[in-house]
């Protein structure tokens, strides 16, 4: 027997089953070596993204705001509506992280490693969490329903759920036809916002779309830096992005456009919200941000920029809503 067999890890996981590690040419594997500790489990949900299921309901509960008067507010709906956005948010974050190691996507990553594509965690162990999480998700959403006697939300919900399995699940995920801007920009854009503001008032006004589109837009933008900077790895593994599709210099300028359209739309709020001008403040990243993404040779800057831009639509999110409360 070749003790090496036994005693290295990547012959180890190799050996796994996982094609993620399987597939990878030995250079790039992401290794590790013992099974995946609470950590690892906890930068799989990706917290970074997290501002992304923030910002809608914050927006849409300023909104309803708007639509029902100073003064009156539905905490109860409100939380549970950031429930549905937070855990649908994390789910996608797992079941991105099964899918794309189960396919080996992941063998040629450059980022940080996933717990399904280095072999910390058994891609079984991965989807379970995943399917909780869009269990929690649903569970809060049907609490939601009760409360209002919309029963036809059960469909929207479901319709949410399933658009987040296939992102990268199943056999044509479409987040690997350069759709995966289109699910971010319907989702966590104009279903949450939109979504939030009807279950608290039973109405959707045009604060709710318009600051949908805003959000929708930024939330765009932090798939488009995420994905320029994984472009090589997602080309190599036949993952076609937007990024891929378009290129690094024209995803650079789509960043960007994304990020001015979201301040036009705060910019015609502010003529009729005069604290909507705070919004502004939100350019002492957002520029950063996409001064970084058109400059950057790295990937660390590209996860920088990443950051900034997740942070400015947190900030974008909970300001405008702020304009739009008082």
């Amino acid at each position: 027997m070749n003790p090496s067999a036994t005693t290295n890890p990547a012959n180890r996981i190799g050996k796994s089953g996982n094609p993620a590690l399987r597939n990878a040419p030995a250079g790039s594997r992401s290794v590790q070596s013992g099974p995946a500790t609470a950590g690892d489990w906890v930068s799989g949900a990706r917290l970074r993204t997290l501002p992304l299921a923030i910002a809608p309901v914050a927006l849409g509960t300023g909104a309803a705001i708007v639509a029902s008067g100073p003064g009156v507010f539905h905490p109860v709906r409100a939380l549970l509506a950031l429930i549905v956005a937070l855990c649908l948010q994390i789910g996608v974050n797992y079941a991105n992280d099964y899918s794309d190691g189960i396919r080996g996507t992941d063998a040629n990553r450059i980022g940080p490693a996933r717990l399904t594509g280095s072999g910390a965690a058994r891609p079984r162990a991965v989807l379970t969490v995943a399917l909780a999480f869009f269990a929690l998700a649903a569970l809060a959403g049907l609490t939601l329903v009760i409360l209002t006697g919309q029963w036809w939300l059960l469909l929207v919900g479901a319709v949410a759920i399933v658009a987040a399995w296939f992102y990268t699940g199943g056999r044509k995920p479409y987040g690997y036809f350069g759709l995966g801007e289109v699910f971010v920009f319907v989702f966590f854009g104009l279903v949450a916002t939109t979504g939030t503001t009807y279950v608290q008032v039973g109405t959707v006004n045009t604060e709710s779309w318009l600051s949908g589109v805003g959000i929708g837009l930024i939330a765009m933008a932090v798939l488009m830096v995420n994905n320029l900077r994984d472009l090589a790895p997602d080309r190599a593994s036949g993952k076609r992005t937007l990024a891929v599709l378009i290129g690094g210099t024209a995803s650079r300028v789509v960043f960007c456009l994304f990020l001015l359209l979201a301040f036009v739309i705060a910019a015609f709020f502010a003529l009729f919200y005069p604290l909507a001008w705070l919004t502004f403040f939100v350019l002492l990243l957002a520029v950063p941000a996409g001064l970084i993404t058109v400059t950057a040779k790295t990937s660390a800057e590209l996860v920088l920029a990443l950051k900034l831009t997740s942070f400015s639509a947190l900030a974008y999110g909970l300001l405008l809503a702020l304009a739009f409360a008082l």
